[in-house]
């Protein structure tokens, strides 16, 4: 597992990540993200939530939401965020790689264009698997490597972009990775890249619903 420490800073990229990332909510964001938390219930633990654009969509069934972001900068744009949410939201600095929750604690995990980032793909997911209750859901809305050119296009740009991009990988296959560690994937779906309705080239987008074995 990765030994960097709790806080991570990518301040250039924080400020741009915050600024911009509100406009996708206009642009058909705000449904996806609705979709990506619709049913969800009781004790919730989001990965990097960022400047906290997921906390609004939280269906009042949940009764609580505990959320982690390393970057300084973005946490407290989460917390301003937490103040404004109806359900009741925890920000910490954390993670992926280390959970700081006993086993089966949490009855959901939610992960938004977060495993792109995590320094420690597997690692993070078997985290995800030790925390969650047996039959809990895992939640997930990522971007993963496109389909033959567009995949291989992705594989020459990647370092680069890491290096800009507060550490994202264009090329991961996350959904892979879930099944190994030992989620069962119930529902996969691949997202269009619109604007206006109108198809857009774009990463590959996957929404996806998993499930912790009873």
């Amino acid at each position: 597992m990765s030994q960097r420490p709790l806080g991570r800073r990518h301040p250039v990229f924080a400020r741009v990540y915050g600024a911009l990332a509100p406009l996708s909510e206009v642009g058909g964001g705000a449904r996806t993200r609705q979709e990506l938390l619709q049913g969800l219930r009781g004790s919730v633990l989001e990965l990097g939530c960022g400047s906290g654009l997921n906390f609004r969509h939280y269906p009042p069934e949940v009764s609580r939401v505990t959320a982690l972001e390393p970057e300084p900068q973005l946490r407290r744009l989460a917390l301003r965020a937490a103040r404004r949410s109806a359900v009741r939201v925890e920000v910490l600095s954390g993670v992926a790689e280390r959970l700081p929750f006993p086993d089966g604690s949490q009855d959901a995990v939610v992960s938004a264009l977060v495993l792109c980032s995590v320094d420690d793909l597997a690692g993070s997911l078997a985290e995800v698997r030790r925390v969650l209750r047996p039959g809990g859901e895992f939640r997930f809305l990522e971007h993963v490597r496109g389909r033959g050119v567009g995949g291989r296009v992705e594989d020459l740009l990647d370092p680069l972009w890491s290096r800009v991009a507060g550490g994202c990988h264009l090329n991961r296959e996350a959904q892979a990775e879930v099944g190994r560690a030992g989620l069962q994937v119930e529902e996969l779906r691949e997202l269009a890249t619109t604007a206006l309705g109108i198809p857009l080239p774009g990463p590959r987008m996957l929404l996806g619903t998993a499930r912790a074995p009873l």
